[in-house]
């Protein structure tokens, strides 16, 4: 009893201390929802093709559906493909779409999602994430203009309810992705007829358990259930507030003060008072599969020079980081790639040798940091990436004399910054798509929409093409370890820094259908108040 209270008059002090305006002030004066959820950041958008960040996607999977979806496990289950069969090759899928509608009363075809992948692999949309298509024949063809003609791309509408989808080679995880925001379907006669505007409030059409009634930027966004959902009567929230916000002080008043009834969000908890709320019974933690690094731009100069890439990645004491500032359990990263995957140990990676960085600097002629030239570390905005930022920053300078400034930007912008290679050095995580090594390699192929550090070998590339066409899960593994091996321990395009550990505030006496899983995916159809 003596501990709560201390930690209760602590916390209250902290909370006071911390005070900021709270956000949403129209939110408030609005008809109060059944569950408000911190979402993190903006959304850079609710248009499923695009989008690339988490808290985009959560919204994006409440208002969309695909041929498969998750439980409130993480589980794949049918979705808009009521049922399906796979061919003894593994390499043709034949979905049956369910006799459903849209939220506007049309009914959810087949050739629904032929027109959503097609506008996906059209060059003119930029997709980056296009390549989780590539699967399908003639797919990459397609979206790098080799191709013109999309009836030659493996998808194919035989009539309303029928899909068949024919693959390059046999790929494990073809269900999970056919639940992944970038294969939802879209309604293209909104696209056709709004143009970018389809994705506002009163124009977006979705097939999902919820409907979007209202976005206001920096405030909140409010999904209400959508009556025309195959499985409405298994919706429990009927009205959802999710709140974006980049402060991590603001997203813990409100959820303290009870305006929130979820954070979801590691990074929108304040890092001063992690230790404090640990033992609180709405603290909860699991790890799952992502990975925290930073990424190289290997097109700039010094780092393009792998000796300086590998130098930086050396001096960083990672240990320093999940002990002084990230405190949740993390284990430190030496590969993209974290433990526990099925049938796959990832490499080692590069460790601390802060002797041997200094070495790597100085054949790169750059003795002692002489000569090298300031460079600056891009972060999204949150208390904890500063946190993260200010010891490496401290660690660079120290351990290897490099003079290094902090750069932070607002999540849509980051973004694009990323995109355009506009950084030296930048923060980076990493959640897997599905339980696979591939949804992490993948990313640094040439050329991908998500590399975004311009590196590229066809070393590794060959070896990643050679997996996918390998059909003994063995020795698949065994050249997937390869191609990591060559990425973390001798291109190193980014450092690996630890593995996470999701964190998520919510009452679990009050809020039920939340369940830890390694894809960090949480329904929000599958929420409920008990």
């Amino acid at each position: 009893m003596h501990c709560r209270a201390t930690s209760f008059v602590f916390l209250t002090f902290l909370v006071g201390a911390l005070l900021l305006p709270f956000t949403g002030c129209s939110r408030l004066s609005a008809p109060k929802a059944d569950f408000t959820f911190i979402n993190g950041a903006e959304p850079e958008s609710l248009d499923p093709g695009i989008v690339t960040g988490q808290p985009d996607g959560r919204l994006c999977l409440a208002l969309f559906e695909g041929l498969t979806s998750r439980n409130a496990d993480g589980s794949i289950q049918p979705g808009m493909a009521e049922r399906w069969e796979i061919s003894p090759d593994l390499k043709t899928y034949t979905f049956h779409i369910r006799d459903t509608q849209w939220s506007n009363g049309d009914p959810v075809t087949a050739q629904d999602f032929v027109r959503s992948w097609e506008r996906v692999l059209n060059p003119a949309l930029a997709s980056k994430y296009a390549d989780q298509l590539y699967y399908l024949e003639n797919a990459e063809a397609y979206n790098t203009g080799k191709l013109t003609d999309f009836t030659q791309v493996g998808v194919k509408a035989i009539d309303g309810h029928t899909l068949i989808v024919r693959l390059k080679n046999p790929t494990p995880f073809f269900l999970d992705l056919c639940s992944f925001t970038t294969l939802l379907p879209v309604h293209t006669a909104s696209i056709a007829q709004y143009g970018d505007d389809w994705i506002k409030p009163g124009k977006l059409i979705s097939n999902g358990a919820y409907k979007l009634a209202e976005w206001r930027i920096d405030d909140h966004i409010r999904l209400v259930a959508n009556p025309h959902y195959w499985r409405a009567s298994s919706v429990h929230f009927k009205v959802i507030d999710a709140l974006p916000t980049s402060n991590a002080n603001t997203s813990f008043n409100l959820f303290y003060a009870g305006k929130a009834d979820m954070i979801i969000d590691k990074g929108q908890i304040p890092q001063l008072i992690l230790n404090e709320i640990r033992n609180e019974p709405y603290f909860h933690a699991n790890p799952f599969l992502a990975t925290y690094f930073y990424r190289f731009n290997v097109t700039r100069k010094p780092f393009n020079d792998v000796r300086v890439r590998e130098a930086l990645a050396l001096a960083l004491d990672k240990d320093r980081i999940v002990t002084r500032i990230t405190k949740a359990g993390e284990k430190t990263a030496g590969s993209i790639t974290p433990p526990g995957v099925p049938g796959y140990n990832p490499p080692t990676g590069l460790g601390h040798n802060l002797e041997q960085a200094r070495k790597l600097l100085a054949d790169a002629g750059f003795p002692d940091g002489r000569g090298f030239p300031k460079f600056s570390v891009l972060y999204n905005n949150s208390e904890l990436n500063k946190q993260i930022a200010i010891e490496i920053q401290a660690m660079w300078h120290d351990g290897l004399g490099l003079n290094v400034d902090l750069r932070t930007q607002e999540w849509k912008v980051y973004l694009n910054t990323l995109d355009a290679l506009d950084y030296d050095v930048a923060r980076s995580s990493w959640v897997g798509d599905y339980n696979d090594p591939y949804t992490f390699l993948g990313c640094f192929m040439a050329g991908r929409g998500n590399n975004r550090t311009g590196y590229a070998n066809p070393a590794y590339d060959k070896l990643l093409d050679q997996a996918n066409a390998e059909p003994d899960p063995a020795k698949r593994m065994t050249l997937l370890q390869q191609a990591e091996t060559i990425l973390v321990e001798k291109d190193v395009p980014f450092v690996p820094i630890y593995y996470f550990v999701g964190i998520v505030l919510y009452d679990e006496s009050k809020i039920g259908g939340f369940i830890p899983n390694v894809v960090d995916e949480h329904p929000l159809r599958e929420l409920y108040r008990k």
